[in-house]
């Protein structure tokens, strides 16, 4: 008798999971199978009987290169957002309905997460599968709320607090489900346990054909079970770097007193928020097939451009003012999360520290170790005077350079004496690769702010610039 929970069984049959007891929640979107629009994607959709329209689309379109390949820098999609220009509105629309019900950290912030909802339910023509980290530094700073608002509005929704990676491993299939992960620190903080197996899955799932593999079944054969699936992460504190590299990171603060939300409460909330997931639905999955080869402009590159890839597709989907704010938001999210990382990564902490004792010392060209080690420890704001059980030495210091190259060397000085020494030039490679000088920011001037309740943002009056990709502050490095 076959195991109609194996892996085989799911991807045929199309299992439906049941739906997760949430007080005050509604249920997931059924979908019925139906091959995709425009082209088969890597994974085949799942559709509702009210996509059975066909839809008026075009092939994305993309510039070739002599091998045949598309182009990183091709014109991006120019889709209109459906008949009757829908995609602008509805973007507008559920922008205003999560701003009403959670105040996020910034405008930015607030596009992103619109853009990831839309997203998920075009995943399965995606390549990349963004994680939605949602992290604040106590409880009470809006992370649950925003995972309730999620579940409402995603691409079939899995709400999960604690769950095994056997139960994950089977849901995922060709149309896989958006998990929603709260109180994730009990999966990557002290409580966490065995959990090895589902942060692999989280990390591998960021991308398509990354399978895990099982022993599974009575003859125990080695069967291979679908990883990729887009997920949103709610705890305190930051999550492991793996996870942080590939997501948006959202920055949750308790509100201020003079900040107002509208009360969630599933009488008057879920409908409406079904509403504007239905209507995500029916414009955008029949889109599935389209965006498997679209290829847009993106500002950042590396993983960064593999995680944002998917929101600024859904912007070029919708046009008018979207693709500007999505790369708007783009670059100002990543580079703040590149000084993010600087602030807190030890040794790239000690390299801007080290360029500022040059800068302090009138430029010279080289430091004795022990001069370099007493201006690090002068900074009261600094890390370097507690470091250790004596404080930095020169053997720490030599240690945590190591991995960068550097290391300490008889340099001669003006008076003739001879003492061990960082030459200034030893660091210029490490300080343009791990802490560069901040670019310009983009200007905001026609950004919409945080929409006011029940009213959707005004389209911008100009254009954005989008900087130059690859910018010295445009991604993270990649780990």
């Amino acid at each position: 008798m076959k195991d109609p929970t194996s892996p085989a069984a799911s991807n045929t049959s199309g299992v439906v999971w049941p739906p997760i007891a949430v007080p005050g929640q509604g249920l997931p979107r059924d979908r019925e199978a139906r091959p995709a629009v425009g082209g088969p994607a890597t994974d085949a959709p799942h559709r509702s009987t009210r996509d059975s329209r066909p839809a008026k689309v075009s092939a994305p379109t993309t510039a070739s290169g002599s091998a045949g390949e598309p182009d990183p820098g091709g014109p991006e999609i120019q889709d209109g957002g459906g008949a009757a220009g829908e995609g602008p509105a509805l973007l507008d629309d559920l922008r205003t309905a999560i701003g009403r019900y959670v105040v996020l950290p910034s405008d930015e912030a607030l596009t992103a997460v619109t853009l990831w909802v839309a997203a998920s339910h075009i995943q399965p023509g995606l390549q990349h599968a963004p994680r939605l980290a949602v992290v604040g530094p106590t409880k009470g700073c809006g992370k649950s709320r925003l995972l309730d608002v999620l579940y409402e509005t995603v691409h079939q929704p899995m709400m999960t607090v604690n769950t095994s990676p056997a139960v994950v491993f089977r849901v995922i299939g060709k149309n896989p489900p958006t998990l929603l992960v709260d109180e994730a620190d009990t999966i990557f903080g002290p409580k966490a346990g065995d959990k090895e197996d589902l942060r692999g899955l989280l990390n591998a799932g960021h991308q398509r054909n990354r399978p895990a593999w099982r022993i599974s079944g009575p003859e125990h054969k080695p069967t291979a079970f679908p990883t990729f699936a887009m997920a949103a992460l709610a705890g305190i504190g930051d999550l492991p770097d793996t996870i942080m590299d590939r997501a948006i990171v959202i920055r949750m603060q308790k509100r201020k007193p003079g900040e107002r939300i509208t009360p969630f409460r599933s009488r008057y909330s879920v409908p409406e928020l079904h509403a504007l997931r239905d209507r995500l639905a029916d414009w955008l999955v029949p889109l599935r097939g389209t965006v498997a080869g679209s290829v847009p402009k993106m500002p950042v590159e590396d993983r960064a451009a593999d995680t944002w890839e998917p929101l600024v597709i859904v912007a070029d989907l919708a046009g008018g003012h979207w693709p500007a704010l999505a790369r708007a938001a783009c670059l100002a999210m990543t580079r703040s999360e590149v000084v993010q990382d600087e602030q807190t990564t030890l040794k790239t902490r000690l390299l801007r520290d080290i360029r500022r004792a040059f800068d302090q010392e009138g430029g010279r060209e080289a430091l004795r170790s022990q001069d370099l080690l007493a201006v690090l420890i002068q900074d009261a704001e600094a890390p370097w005077a507690e470091y250790g059980t004596k404080g930095l030495n020169a053997y720490h210091l030599a240690n945590l350079l190591r991995d960068f190259g550097i290391s300490p060397a008889n340099h001669r000085f003006e008076n003739g004496r001879q003492a061990k020494a960082y030459a200034r030039n030893q660091f210029v490679d490490s300080w343009a690769r791990y802490c560069p000088d901040p670019a310009p920011s983009v200007p905001s001037a026609g950004v919409p702010a945080r929409p006011a309740q029940g009213r959707p943002p005004a389209p911008p009056s100009g254009t954005l610039p989008t900087g130059t990709p690859g910018g010295p502050a445009g991604h993270r490095p990649t780990r």
